[in-house]
Order: C-alpha cells, then sequence, then structure tokens
C-alpha cells in the first residue's frame, strides 16, 4: 500500500515505509513530536539499547530507531502476519536486518521473552482494544528493568492513566486523536 509514512531522521531519513493493508500509522508529525521529546534527554541514543516495537504495523517506531540510533538492536513482534510482513519488507529496503529481527508472536506472550531485556517499548495497539494495552502495561510493568522507557499511544478517547506506583510519567501529550504518554520503570 503507498502511503506517505516515512522515516524521519537519521541515516535512512526521508525513506518510504510500506503500510499493511489494516494498518493505522502514526502520523509523521506526531513522530517528529515524540521523538524530539524522546530525544531531549529522555533516551541516550549513544548508549546500546534494546528497542522492542510491540505492536509493529508497518515497524514505523523500530525503523526510526534503526535509522537514528546506530547502537540499537530493535525487536518488532506482532500478530497479525500483514504485518510482520510489512515490518520485514521495510526493514529489508533499508538492509539493516543484522541490527533487528522481526517475530510474529502476541506481544503479550513476548513480554516473558523481551521484557526484561528492552530498554525502549513502544506500545501502540489497535486502538479499538483499550484493554490489550493495559493489559500489556500491568504485565510489562512485572518484569521491566529499573529505568526501562515505556512509550504508550493510546485513543484520546479510551486513554489510560499509569500505575503511578510503577512507572514515573515523563511526558503526557496530545497529536490529534492519539495521546502519548511516555514513562519510565521505577527502581
Amino acid at each position: 500500500m503507498d502511503s506517505k509514512l516515512q522515516i524521519i531522521s537519521g541515516t535512512h531519513r526521508g525513506r518510504k515505509l510500506q503500510l499493511p493493508p489494516d494498518g493505522r500509522p502514526t502520523q509523521n508529525r506526531a513522530r517528529i513530536a515524540l521523538f524530539n521529546m524522546l530525544e531531549s534527554g529522555i533516551v541516550d541514543g549513544a548508549a546500546d539499547m534494546m528497542v522492542w516495537d510491540a505492536f509493529s504495523g508497518s515497524g514505523a517506531f523500530g525503523l526510526e530507531c534503526v535509522s537514528r540510533y546506530t547502537n540499537a538492536r530493535v525487536v518488532f513482534t506482532d500478530v497479525a502476519a500483514s504485518s510482520v510482513a510489512t515490518t520485514r519488507k521495510n526493514l529489508a529496503v533499508l538492509n539493516e536486518g543484522a541490527r533487528a529481527s522481526v517475530v510474529q508472536m502476541d506481544a503479550l506472550a513476548a513480554i516473558s521473552k523481551y521484557g526484561s531485556d528492552a530498554d525502549v517499548v513502544f506500545l501502540d495497539p489497535p486502538y479499538a482494544d483499550a484493554d490489550l494495552g493495559r493489559a500489556f502495561v500491568h504485565k510489562f510493568g512485572k518484569v521491566a528493568k529499573a529505568g526501562a522507557i515505556l512509550v504508550w499511544e493510546q485513543e484520546l478517547n479510551n486513554s489510560v492513566a499509569l500505575d503511578e506506583t510503577v512507572w514515573d510519567v515523563l511526558r503526557d501529550k496530545t497529536y490529534g486523536r492519539a495521546r502519548f504518554l511516555i514513562a519510565k520503570k521505577k527502581n
């Protein structure tokens, strides 16, 4: 599917990304704002980091990290075969396969495999299932290491608060119908 979705910055800036057939991409301007927030002292792009794009869709969040952060390893998971295929196609165009893996797997089940190693997790579940995001955050909060960054995109009309005994909310911003919560796992 042809789209206006593209990588915003880094070594692959301007590269167009394909979308899965039923994809709901985060708009370019919202991703620009999101990554500006992350780079304002939240994420250390110079350090080695493991990034997990938990509901990858097109893979735009993780691919942006591959483009921006040379020391990032990225894991993409999605349960939908069309999303996995699209993420693989987008990754292949960048020729960055050595720094990333794409796995067809339910994100909740993948927490036990990737959750404790992740430094940054992008959580963008289907807007129609707000409970899925809530369940992910609850389960992930039990295994996430101290200092792990959670970037949770929610639909504004179905937004959910974070458990502040587990997470420090660093940013809470709205762009159109999307709400972004950026939080850090407490010690």
